[in-house]
């Protein structure tokens, strides 16, 4: 979520899955943080996109700034 965060990919601003493939369980968290809300998924012809609800941004960036409090300030 930080790395969607500080590319400011919120909204209907995207990125694509396949920059996430280091990521271990990613089909797994994707499924789990799109069910309670905080990423939307775009299912295009050629990939697939995710991206952060800007409707809880403030949900999502206190998370983050909880789990690593040397970022805190910098997401906006």
């Amino acid at each position: 979520m930080f790395k969607l965060a500080r590319k400011n990919n919120w909204g209907h601003k995207y990125d694509r899955l396949e920059h996430f493939k280091r990521f271990q369980n990613l089909q797994s968290i994707i499924k789990e943080l799109s069910s309670v809300g905080w990423l939307l998924v775009y299912k295009k012809p050629n990939f697939t996109g995710i991206a952060l609800n800007a409707h809880k941004k403030t949900e999502i960036i206190n998370f983050i700034e909880s789990k690593m409090p040397h970022v805190k300030g910098m997401i906006g």
